[in-house]
């Protein structure tokens, strides 16, 4: 459980600050209904911001989490941006409202750099509050929240000349938010290569990459020294004849439930170790086809910033097996 964080009020300023007693969860743009009904008992919303009572619980389609959250009547505009300063120097706004006001609370507070992410980069680890302004006289602010990056928004310096489709930025923010990499020498598979985004990232690491698609790779991708391609079905292979993988990731289009098979051939087999797994959804959200994935021992699903309507399932061990 994580521990809560008392909010102090400095000298000269006169709040008043009032737990809320439950969990602040962001929704990715776009998918506010999926997170709405996957919480179930939301308390309260502000756009994408909702909050449900009780202690972080375990959801899929939260872009950031906002934990042990309080309400503050504030001041002033100065007295917020103070009061804010006292308890934690870096903060992100979500901005939904009272535009002009908010912003000029943010202009009191301490710069926090909006540069992109550079892959390979560790990702930022100084503490980084999260706040909003619901009314002109009233905040919500949590000083832990989930994601480092400013509304779990993690954007890259791309590549926008070699790869030959954007679905790397997935593959790029996975392991950056796991914090650990493929290392040269690996054997690793990409499931579903074609165009040859992954296989292009597995292959930069210094590993020897099997893709797999029905479609071809790109012409520039399929060259390249360590990539073998095999234009057959990801469903149709035996993963003992294949050969061991230290990591196996798929992007594949494909149902949950026909992924949920393929990933469970791999690992009855032991023929694989990590996984990086993109969960395709279709229509309403069939929360046990997701559940299944997260009840994997060691594993979770998330919902990527790069992601779009799919979720990803991660089985890193001695890093997904790990509890916040």
């Amino acid at each position: 459980m994580t521990e809560k964080h008392t909010f102090d009020t400095p000298d000269g300023v006169t709040a008043v600050i009032e737990p809320m007693n439950a969990t602040g969860y962001l929704a990715p743009v776009g998918f506010e209904d999926q997170l709405y009904n996957e919480l179930g008992d939301v308390i309260e919303r502000h756009d994408r911001l909702m909050f449900a009572p009780g202690p972080e619980r375990r959801v899929f389609w939260a872009q950031n989490v906002w934990r042990n959250p309080v309400r503050i009547a504030i001041p002033s505009i100065k007295g917020a941006a103070k009061l804010l300063k006292f308890n934690q120097r870096n903060w992100a706004m979500f901005k939904f409202d009272h535009f002009s006001r908010a912003k000029l609370i943010e202009a009191n507070l301490p710069h926090v750099s909006a540069k992109r992410q550079v892959f390979g980069e560790p990702a930022p680890t100084a503490p980084l509050g999260s706040w909003t302004l619901i009314d002109p006289d009233t905040i919500i602010a949590a000083t832990d929240c989930s994601s480092p990056w400013k509304n779990g928004e993690v954007e890259f310096e791309e590549d926008k000349t070699t790869p030959p489709n954007r679905a790397y930025l997935k593959l790029w923010e996975a392991f950056t938010r796991l914090g650990v990499y493929p290392q040269q020498g690996d054997s690793t598979m990409d499931l579903g290569g074609s165009p040859g985004g992954w296989t292009w990232v597995l292959h930069e690491f210094g590993t020897d990459v099997i893709s797999i698609d029905k479609a071809r790779l790109d012409h520039n991708i399929a060259k390249l020294p360590r990539v073998d391609f095999r234009q057959q079905s990801a469903f149709g292979m035996n993963p003992e004849e294949i050969g061991y993988m230290d990591w196996l990731c798929s992007d594949v289009i494909c149902y949950p439930d026909r992924l949920f098979q393929l990933v469970n051939q791999w690992l009855d087999a032991g023929m694989a170790t990590n996984f990086i797994c993109t969960i395709k959804l279709q229509g309403d959200t069939d929360y046990s086809a997701i559940t299944q994935f997260a009840d994997i021992p060691g594993s979770k699903v998330v919902h990527l910033y790069n992601n779009k309507h799919e979720l990803t399932w991660l089985k890193i061990p001695g890093i997904t097996d790990q509890t916040d």
